[in-house]
């Protein structure tokens, strides 16, 4: 029996001061740090969602995938709601947060945790701030795994397809360590007649265009 047919309708890659959307480099960034070079690129697309200012970079990053990958493809006419998914996978979680929340709390002469740094303490937040902007309120997850796992990914994924639990998905990878950030998110929808995507959705393109030249 042949495999029912998954699509990758497109993907969108930010890392090393350089956004990919589209298969092709479509913007490369001047400054160094996650949090200058994050706020640059919100100004370059000249977007305007004031929560983003309140976000941390793990929030921030995805946001920005999400927004730039789905900025032109209409999901919302094509699919409703609750058939919409997101996964997500990283590594280390919301250490970014854990960490300043951690500084706020250590010295108890000066303890003081902060609300707003608190909240993200949570690695799945992201996923939230993802759906609230982009009406997503399917089968959401958080992985946590030791390094981006393709094959996984698409297994799991591709399980919520077969069992007609999802009709689309955002799923990929978003890591913000420090000075490290990595994000790359996919669209990964049921092959139409209007569109079979850029590619077959299958471990060996996720890995392809999560890993150029590998």
């Amino acid at each position: 029996m042949m495999d029912k047919k998954y699509i990758i309708s497109d993907y969108c890659a930010i890392r090393n001061q350089q956004v990919y959307r589209h298969g092709k480099l479509e913007f490369e960034g001047i400054n160094r740090q996650p949090d200058s070079f994050l706020l640059e690129l919100y100004r370059h697309y000249e977007l305007n969602y004031p929560k983003f200012h309140k976000m941390d970079n793990l929030c921030k990053l995805g946001w920005l995938a999400s927004e730039l990958l789905l900025v032109d493809k209409n999901i919302h006419q094509r699919y409703t709601a609750e058939e919409t998914g997101i996964i997500i996978y990283n590594a280390a979680s919301s250490v970014d947060s854990d960490r300043n929340h951690q500084l706020s709390i250590h010295d108890r002469s000066t303890y003081f945790p902060s609300p707003s740094v608190f909240v993200y303490t949570l690695a799945n937040i992201v996923i939230g701030e993802i759906c609230i902007r982009q009406k997503i309120v399917g089968e959401s997850t958080f992985f946590i795994e030791e390094k981006f796992d393709a094959l996984r990914l698409y297994s799991y994924v591709k399980q919520l397809f077969d069992d007609n639990v999802i009709q689309c998905c955002l799923t990929g990878w978003l890591e913000s360590d420090g000075d490290h950030y990595d994000g790359i998110l996919y669209l990964i929808e049921k092959s139409t007649p209007d569109t079979d995507g850029i590619a077959i959705f299958e471990p060996g393109k996720l890995t392809e265009y999560y890993s150029p030249g590998t």
